[in-house]
């Protein structure tokens, strides 16, 4: 393999590590996707450094924490001045292509919920927003502007192929395409034009419809083919490349085309077994989620998570699996050119989640501010044709470790302010261990929960226990994660542990510490 490989990132939207057959599924098939991780390493405790979309796909390309890069939480566009990965490496000699969901800046035009009244909004921020072109992904822009794309280089990419938002409501290049194979394409996409569904409660709520658009016209499906044909382009060129294959499903809404949709059941899946278990000091926050379900008050149809019912959850799950192994079919067809245009021995092959999903978690759906470990673990796949192959690892694994990976497996000099760590030792198997804990952080625009403000939390992850703070509360969480792996009894006010607790709480103030800014370097001593 050559000195400077090629490297071919693969990530999805919202997928569960446990949702893979290689992470000890038995349900869902993802063949491909197994036999990638047969031949590479696999991470068994790989966390995100926040659990939503645009703050932790921010700190994956910047390898730098939400409160650092300054993208805290969905609605803030990631600077034009902070350096990405995929920007080094295009300085340094790789050319750089996206296909699929980017996330960088917003998708969505909805006006902010910070502050709630908008009349509270100051004229001037402490940043300026850095020179350059903002809102280039908004889904309005692409619908208002048929002429409307991207300013190259993006964020780093030289060009990109985009599909913005999610289920089969996307726009983008995906949606123009869509619209020059079939006059009908407008009519086959969204709730209203799907086929119906009686008896699936997620259709009631807007959270999963069985979509019109066929398999071969799919979102997921154009993607793969974008890949390939990059790929083919790619061949024989001798330059070294960065592709990114971003597929944005599995995320909410449910909507799996052709033969996705009737793949799995819910009755043949089973609801997680945090969702029947016994909880004990049930966290504030649940509590309230929980209540509002009872009480008939739930909002579903929305991006916030919600308690759910076991058919919910059932339903979910069946038609995650259903999308998820429509992904691992076009993953197939890529690896399969990439042995066809002869690149696989020279590309490294990474595979990932931006952030998972309860998918029934503690009787919750969606994604939010409860750290439960199936919400912020995602699929880690490294597979480097000149590294180990067929081997797991438990280390401690960041999003933001992600970066100065890909630098050090490129030789690429990282810069100031990156704060991740090269997993390359660990990968490799000259070290066990990368970090003694994680920190993750959360902040959001929503009022919700129980909480008077919007939700501010920071988790600290260790091998034996999870401990989570939140803004404004004195109450918080704390499991020992041996004991207790569902993450059921909360020992937050247990006084056996309160060393323990005083132990961790002073180890999330050293990560914190760690992670505070240190760009730019400064010029003189005073």
């Amino acid at each position: 393999m050559r000195t400077r490989p090629n490297f071919l990132f693969i990530i999805t939207d919202q997928q569960r590590a446990d949702h893979l057959g290689c992470y000890g599924n038995r349900v869902v098939r993802t063949p491909n996707l197994d036999a990638l991780a047969a031949r590479a390493v696999r991470a068994e405790a790989c966390h995100v450094a926040t659990p939503s979309c645009m703050p932790n796909r921010a700190a994956l390309m910047t390898g730098r924490m939400p409160s650092v890069n300054g993208v805290r939480h969905n609605g803030i566009e990631l600077s034009l001045d902070e350096t990405t990965v995929v920007q080094a490496l295009r300085e340094a000699g790789w050319r750089t292509a996206l296909v699929g969901k980017g996330h960088l800046q917003c998708i969505h035009g909805a006006p902010a919920q910070v502050p709630p009244d908008p009349k509270e909004r100051l004229s001037r921020e402490a940043r300026r927003k850095a020179p350059g072109a903002y809102n280039q992904e908004l889904g309005e822009r692409w619908e208002r502007d048929p002429a409307h794309d991207l300013a190259y280089p993006y964020y780093g990419f030289e060009q990109a192929r985009l599909t913005i938002m999610h289920g089969d409501e996307q726009h983008g290049h995906w949606r123009r395409w869509l619209r020059a194979q079939t006059r009908d394409a407008d009519r086959l996409i969204g709730p209203d034009n799907a086929e119906p569904t009686p008896g699936i409660e997620l259709a009631k709520c807007r959270q999963a419809w069985r979509t019109r658009v066929p398999e071969e016209l799919y979102p997921n499906a154009w993607i793969t083919q974008r890949i390939i044909e990059l790929l083919r382009e790619h061949a024989g060129t001798g330059a070294p490349f960065f592709i990114q294959c971003s597929y944005p499903d599995p995320h909410h809404p449910f909507t799996p085309p052709g033969k996705y949709w009737l793949m799995y059941s819910s009755a043949d899946v089973d609801a997680p077994a945090s969702f029947h278990a016994a909880h004990r000091n049930v966290p504030t926050h649940l509590k309230w989620c929980r209540d509002m379900r009872d009480a008939g008050k739930a909002v579903k149809h929305t991006q916030a998570l919600f308690a759910c019912s076991e058919r919910e959850a059932r339903e979910a799950i069946a038609l995650n699996y259903g999308t998820i192994s429509q992904i691992d079919e076009g993953v197939g067809r890529i690896l399969a050119e990439l042995e066809q245009s002869k690149l696989a021995e020279d590309t490294v092959v990474i595979f990932t989640s931006d952030h998972a999903d309860f998918m029934g978690d503690h009787q919750l759906l969606l994604k939010g501010p409860l750290h439960y470990r199936g919400l912020t673990r995602v699929p880690f796949i490294w597979a480097d044709p000149a590294g180990a192959r067929g081997k797991t690892t438990g280390a401690l694994m960041s999003t933001i470790d992600l970066a100065p990976t890909i630098l050090d497996r490129a030789g690429v000099s990282p810069w100031n302010g990156i704060q991740g760590k090269s997993m390359l030792p660990v990968l490799e198997g000259r070290t066990q261990s990368l970090h003694a804990s994680l920190l993750i952080e959360e902040e959001g625009q929503r009022r919700y929960l129980g909480f008077s403000d919007r939700v501010k939390a920071r988790t600290l992850l260790t091998k034996t226990h999870r401990l989570s703070i939140y803004a404004g509360a004195r109450w918080g969480e704390l499991y020992e994660l041996a004991e207790d792996p569902d993450e059921c009894v909360n020992l937050w006010d247990d006084p056996g542990l309160a060393a323990t607790k005083s132990a961790l709480l002073s180890e999330l103030a050293r990560r914190m510490l760690d992670h505070i800014e240190t760009s730019p370097y400064p010029d003189y001593i005073a």
